[in-house]
């Protein structure tokens, strides 16, 4: 099979061969050496997603080799998963098994934890929760010190709470999120405090000036960066991530930022003056003075439009999960903008992807 354990030892080496081969894909760019960022080699992913497959009265964790994804693959120990997660998955695996209300027709077991400890687990099933089921699952819940979702079809129960609270470690700082169940987070904790980290410092200290960030989701980077500007104009489409981003700014003390739910090409649109729209009867465009735009878009990167009003500002701190879109983007902006910085973020250890960062400063400016 081709599903085969994570293998420590041999992570340096791939990670040599995974910077070799991006790096290959910009050389037609001539961008900077890249600063390479790696991952711990093990226990480093922050989520985790088991199907549950029973034998039985028992059950074990499982997953699929896309090779043979008919055949259930047993897992009993997961490296590539937090030390929370580990350390929990089977003695809460033996706690759901000793009561069949927990454990009856349960199809599914999601994992949620954070690099200061908290953990929420989400239980998936092809049957109706009851009364019955929620009092067990509470003292599952007391007994691990866990937050329980229960979800079935039309169904959801929340136990506590359904957010995990991470303390982020950036620069000798922690900040605090919200991190929400369902809702996009960085998945590797450790990597992502280095990737705010590296954005901080290309960001630099601009206390007359704006930043405007596209794809902000909960916050993740909008609020480190705040303290660096004046103001910051910042835009989410999901409804999970702007509540979450309004509850992280209240927490981390962020009153310099605003985040409007839209999407970045309606927010390009607006600030192009082609559109109106409601959202922003209360916000005055005019009075933000941008020189600094931070990108994090999806693995379709830019579009057009967003693409080239980003390219009018001085400076634009990119950060990308596809190198790929992130190359055709680039051909783009290099024309007006130099590449001042390129990092290589390993988020994804064991696999192809890797997650870039580029400093362009526009052609002229100093």
């Amino acid at each position: 099979m081709s599903f085969r354990p994570l293998d420590p030892t041999k992570y340096p080496q791939l990670l040599n061969e995974k910077v070799s081969t991006v790096s290959a894909l910009f050389a037609d760019l001539q961008l900077p050496k890249p600063e390479v960022y790696p991952s711990p080699a093990e226990h480093y992913r922050l989520r985790a997603e088991f199907r549950i497959w029973h034998e039985g009265d028992s059950f074990f964790y499982a997953m699929f080799d896309p090779a043979e994804p008919r055949v259930p693959v047993r897992i009993d120990h997961f490296p590539t998963a937090s030390r929370t997660i580990c350390e929990l998955m089977e003695p809460l695996r033996q706690a759901l098994g000793e009561q069949l209300v927990l454990s009856k027709r349960l199809y599914q077991i999601d994992f949620l934890s954070t690099l200061s400890g908290d953990t929420l687990v989400t239980l998936i099933y092809h049957r109706r929760l009851d009364d019955e089921w929620q009092a067990a699952a509470q003292t599952v819940a007391a007994k691990f010190n866990i937050q329980i979702i229960g979800r079935s079809k039309k169904q959801k129960l929340v136990l506590g709470r359904d957010y995990v609270l991470e303390q982020l470690p950036v620069d000798g700082q922690h900040y605090a999120y919200h991190q929400y169940e369902g809702g996009f987070t960085q998945p590797n904790g450790e990597v992502n405090a280095k990737m705010v980290s590296w954005a901080k410092a290309r960001c630099g200290q601009n206390p007359h000036t704006d930043l405007l960030e596209l794809y902000c989701g909960n916050g993740n980077f909008t609020i480190p960066l705040a303290s660096h500007f004046r103001r910051v104009l910042a835009t989410e489409i999901s409804k999970t991530s702007v509540k979450a981003a309004h509850e992280n700014f209240a927490m981390n003390a962020v009153h310099n930022a605003v985040m409007l739910r839209m999407s970045s090409e309606e927010l390009t649109s607006a600030l192009n003056k082609e559109r109106s729209f409601r959202r922003l009867a209360d916000v005055d465009l005019d009075s933000y003075a941008i020189d600094t735009v931070f990108v994090d878009p999806p693995r379709a990167g830019l579009d057009e439009a967003s693409r080239a009003f980003i390219a009018r500002f001085p400076r634009i701190v990119y950060i990308s999960c596809n190198p790929e879109t992130l190359h055709r983007d680039l051909e783009i902006l290099t024309k007006s903008h130099a590449a001042k910085d390129f990092a290589l973020f390993d988020q994804f250890p064991y696999t192809h992807h890797m997650e870039c960062g580029v400093f362009l400063i526009k052609k002229g400016v100093i």
